[in-house]
């Protein structure tokens, strides 16, 4: 397993980025793995390199640069209150200039592909990876929302309205007890995707809280994170 930490330069400033893929046998497909509001840890490490070993280029951004030079955060409320401040710098148009960013890296790399990618998002990135299948569909094959957050609001631009140009296969990873997305949103996201004509599936996760998939958290649930496992793996598969 290849593993590289890497500064990629956005017209926003210098994001830190972890890069995992297979020490041989590429190219492999791109797949960009967002990370969720605890930021970057090794649990998230653990699973990018899961992920890379199914023969993957992953790509591991930190999205707080604009507001922070990367760096792990812990749990007093001093951090904590840090975070919600740097969840603020992470937009949907945001993204768009990473995505372009991570990609020009990705195809200056001979172990990277340069067809179709796949995206999955955590928490606050699970709206982040609809705006990538909205807004680069030549490119974004199959997006996974994991435990995403915030997906449907009043607002013309809420994430769940902003699905018609979509061509991924979407997958949500959806918790039962999640005060960010609770299950009666769910009828207006599906709603949507039928009417944009989006192939989709979502898994109501019972039983499972917010945060569910990644190791070691107060709300971490293994059948349900292994199932977000078989999904994304068969998902990636078929598409990339």
């Amino acid at each position: 397993m290849i593993e590289r930490q890497i500064q990629v330069t956005t017209a926003d400033g210098e994001m830190t980025t972890f890069v995992y893929h297979p020490d041989d046998g590429g190219p492999h497909p791109v797949v960009l793995y967002l990370m969720d509001a605890p930021s970057i840890r090794p649990a998230l490490h653990d699973m990018a390199r899961r992920l890379a070993a199914e023969g993957y280029y992953v790509m591991l951004p930190f999205l707080f640069y604009r507001g922070s030079p990367f760096k792990e955060f812990g749990t007093s409320d001093e951090e904590m209150h840090e975070r919600r401040e740097l969840m603020k710098t992470v937009t949907r148009d945001g993204i768009m200039v990473d995505a372009a960013a991570l990609l020009d890296i990705a195809a200056s790399d001979p172990a990277a592909g340069d067809g179709d990618i796949g995206a999955i998002g955590f928490c606050m990135s699970g709206s982040l990876v609809l705006a990538l299948a909205q807004r680069m569909p030549e490119r974004v094959a199959a997006v996974a929302s994991i435990h995403g957050a915030w997906l449907v609001s009043d607002a013309e631009d809420s994430p769940h309205r902003e699905v018609d140009n979509i061509r991924a296969e979407v997958y949500f990873g959806w918790a039962d007890e999640d005060p960010t997305a609770p299950a009666d949103q769910i009828p207006a996201v599906e709603a949507s995707l039928e009417a944009a004509g989006v192939n989709y599936t979502i898994d109501y996760m019972d039983g499972a809280h917010h945060g569910f998939a990644p190791p070691g958290g107060a709300h971490y649930d293994e059948a349900a994170s292994e199932k977000h496992w078989e999904r994304v793996l068969d998902l990636l598969a078929r598409h990339l």
